[in-house]
Parts: structure tokens; sequence; C-alpha cells
């Protein structure tokens, strides 16, 4: 079994049981993603029976937390106060899984630069709250997603240390959402995030869109990206975000060709599917 994860939103497997067929035949750890409509359309009982079958198969599992229109650190009381309930709801769906960990959304924009201070205490506060609902959780790894700064997330994770949230650095945001490509800031980010980050969101892209293209199909520069895990002596797991399954077989045959790279984060090469053996 690859000592990786996969996405795979919950609302997938509901619409078609083929894709949790897939991931069991070729024995994939999923990341599960609980959306709005995971969670408000799929019962309680769906979501037990999903675990137990991950469970039977001996796969491992993380779940990626909504994060449509919520907003952790809003300074609207409403918005707030929405955002707490919705994730308290997904934590409690979230501990049926046994998670490894759990990815959430810090999501700091730019509107917020002038209201900093606020929006770094009631994004803490959330968090807080929200863990709380689980006592003996697993680890909580906030990811980037828009932010043109590294700092706001590291501030965060810093004020969190003490409820297990660290850093999921996500390549494909990075590059794109944050203007990566175009600053040419890599390295800037792997340092600032550096004793926070615990986990890594690999997909590519041209640089301009999130496209969510296979690993090597895009403009993101792998070789450094790895150079400064080693150079940084960093060794975080990982889940690859294809959005098709030819993306899937890109970022594999991606992997087989640079095994070094991955054994550095304990991925053999012997773990990684050959992308022609196909599921029928």
């Amino acid at each position: 079994m690859g000592r990786y994860f996969v996405n795979l939103p919950c609302r997938y497997i509901a619409e078609d049981r083929s894709y949790l067929e897939y991931y069991q035949w070729r024995k994939l750890n999923p990341e599960l993603g609980l959306d709005a409509i995971a969670l408000d359309k799929l019962g309680e009982e769906w979501h037990r029976q999903l675990a137990n079958a991950l469970h039977k198969e001996g796969l491992l599992c993380s779940v990626h937390l909504p994060f449509h229109d919520l907003q952790p650190g809003s300074i609207d009381d409403y918005i707030l106060h929405s955002t707490r309930e919705r994730l308290k709801k997904a934590i409690r769906i979230a501990a049926l899984y046994e998670p490894r960990f759990l990815v959430a959304h810090a999501n700091f924009i730019p509107l917020y630069s002038d209201l900093y201070s606020s929006w770094l205490k009631r994004s803490v506060r959330t968090w807080e709250e929200v863990l709380g609902q689980w006592p003996g959780h697993p680890p909580l790894y906030l990811e980037n997603v828009r932010e043109y700064d590294p700092g706001p997330l590291a501030d965060l994770v810093a004020e969190l240390q003490h409820q297990q949230v660290r850093l999921c650095f996500d390549l494909g945001h990075w590059a794109s959402y944050s203007g990566g490509f175009q600053y040419q800031n890599l390295y800037l980010w792997m340092q600032t995030l550096g004793q926070h980050l615990a986990h890594l969101h690999l997909h590519d892209n041209d640089g301009v869109a999130d496209q969510h293209l296979g690993l090597g199909q895009g403009n993101i520069p792998w070789a450094e990206v790895f150079s400064g895990l080693e150079l940084l002596d960093l060794r975080p797991t990982l889940t690859l975000e294809p959005h098709t399954k030819e993306d899937l077989f890109s970022s594999w045959h991606f992997m087989k060709k640079h095994p070094s790279w991955f054994s550095r984060l304990r991925i053999r090469k012997q773990e990684i599917p050959d992308p022609e053996t196909e599921y029928v």
C-alpha cells in the first residue's frame, strides 16, 4: 500500500460507487472530501458504512474539511458563526473515519490585511472551538489557497501548535493563485513555512490557472521543490490531487521517473502502481 493519499470527494462515491471500487482495487489511501453536499445530503449512517468499507480493505484515509463559502477568521459575526457550525458538523462526521489527519483552508485574503489582528484572533478561536469537538483528534493541516504571503499562515499555526495544527503546502495553489510562478518565490514560501510544514498537496498547472494536472504536465519547478525539502530537511506526507484518471497516471509515471525524490518522502518505487495495469 502506498504511503500517500489521493483525493476523493465523498459525493463522487455517492454518485458512482465505482470510484470506491477503483481505490479498493488499487489499494489507494483516499483523502476524503467533505463538502456541504456530503454533509447534508448523505446521512451519518452512509459515512459510517463508507468508513467500515475502507477499514475492511485495510486502507488509511485522511479527511479534507469543507471550505466553500467559509471564512474561519471573518469579522462578520453571522459569517463566523455559520463557518464554525459547518466545521463543527464536519469534524463530528470526520471522526467516524478515524483519519490519519485532517486538512482545512485557513483562507487569509488581502481584504483582511488592515484587520489582521482581528482575523488572526478569530481564526485561532474558530479552530480551538472546532477541534474541541473531538478530544484526541489527529493533526490538522491548514492549507494555503489564495495567500500571496506565507506569513499569516505561519503566524496562525504558531498560535495553534498546542492543538496539533501544522501546515499543508499546496504547490498548485502557490504557482497559480498566489502568483508563485510569476514571482519565483518558492524558497521564500518553503523557508517561511518550514518548521510547521507537515504535508503537501501535489498537482501541476501552467502557473495561471489551478488546473490540477498530473505532475510534470505543467510549469511547477519540481526539482526546486525537492531540493528545498532536502535543504530544509523536511519529510512531509503527501496527497496527489488529480482531477482525472489520466492526470493520476501522469503523476505515477512522474513518481517512477524520479524515485530518489519520492523515496525521501518514504515512498518506494515498488509502491507506485503501474498505470498500464488497468482496472476492469
